[in-house]
């Protein structure tokens, strides 16, 4: 059963900050399908303005922003440089300003931008594949 979905209601006079987008993306994940809450278990999220440059390098990105978001696994202790005993938590990043660039170019709420790009990555990070995350977000979303 589909939890009810909750609306939150926010007018920009100013772009979304830190706060509003760390609001956005929890009330995202809390209404994510039940099959993705292990997923989200004990996931830490992080907002920063841009990538940093050992990331964007990682994901070879031409432009930080590019990158909207990164899923950091708790088995890390940097990009690419895994613990051998973790008791880390996962750690979402949102970057404010590359989704901030791509909400205006795309023009759509800016809670389904959020909720979708955080739902892919999750997806995606646990080997759903393009199609399979396609009908979850047309079924779920």
């Amino acid at each position: 059963m589909q939890a009810s979905r909750q609306e939150i209601i926010m007018n920009f006079s100013t772009p979304p900050s830190d706060d509003d987008l760390l609001v956005l993306a929890r009330n995202a994940i809390s209404n994510f399908p039940d099959e993705f809450a292990e997923f989200c278990k004990d996931l830490e999220i992080v907002i920063e303005d841009f990538v940093d440059e050992h990331t964007e390098s990682l994901l070879e990105a031409e432009d930080p922003y590019e990158v909207l978001l990164y899923l950091q696994s708790g088995s890390e202790i940097s990009p690419g440089i895994e613990r051998t005993n973790s008791s880390e938590n996962d750690v979402l990043r949102l970057y404010r300003r590359a989704i901030i660039d791509y909400w205006a170019e795309m023009q759509e709420d800016l809670s389904d931008l959020v909720t979708r790009i955080i739902f892919e990555e999750i997806a995606s990070e646990h080997e759903y594949t393009a199609e399979e995350i396609a009908d979850m977000i047309n079924t779920h979303l």
